[in-house]
């Protein structure tokens, strides 16, 4: 069976959504499901139901690639779920049929390039850290109290001092305290 989907980011754009649901009839679709939200966002409740739909030998169809994922590898991933399900993907923009070698090998490549995005963005991420430890910056949240109030904050607590007491007197919430305990 061949089924669609189709998905636009905004309400404003249905117009654009009835076009491609009539490609994808065009194209020979004989159920269309479709998205009003961003490509942004995880949460796409007709992408989700179609690919629950979906069975071996069947095969989705789209109007644009970029209309199966959030970014290429999200797209990718989509699509070599689908292989191994044994489905095919037709994408109508760049003439991409996985049914055929020549769009097995398109995915085989696009595949590849993605790893190599993911691997220079952690590569990327890495100098950069290095970078900015090596000026000594340090990543996530500042402190709350510093070496010498968690000492002091330590003590109260060694002297008898309730955690709430403690937390009050730092100025501090409660978990700051039980944190330092441990």
């Amino acid at each position: 069976m061949k089924v669609g989907y189709a998905r636009v980011s905004t309400p404003a754009q249905e117009e654009s959504l009835k076009a491609q649901a009539d490609t994808l009839t065009a194209e020979g679709c004989q159920k269309i499901y479709s998205d009003i939200a961003s490509g942004a966002k995880a949460l796409r409740p007709g992408l989700t139901s179609v690919l629950d739909f979906l069975r071996p030998g069947d095969t989705l169809a789209v109007t644009r690639l970029d209309r199966l994922g959030r970014s290429a590898a999200d797209t990718l991933a989509t699509i070599k779920e689908l292989s191994e399900r044994e489905i095919n993907v037709l994408a109508l923009d760049v003439g991409l049929d996985s049914s055929t070698p020549g769009g097995r090998m398109f995915l085989n490549i696009a595949g590849v390039l993605a790893d190599w995005e993911r691997d220079l963005l952690v590569e990327r991420t890495r100098v950069g850290l290095a970078h900015a430890r090596a000026q000594g910056r340090v990543g996530g949240r500042p402190k709350k109290l510093s070496e010498d109030a968690e000492q002091a904050a330590l003590a109260a607590l060694e002297a008898g001092m309730s955690v709430k007491q403690v937390a009050q007197l730092h100025g501090v919430s409660r978990w700051t305290i039980q944190r330092l305990r441990k």
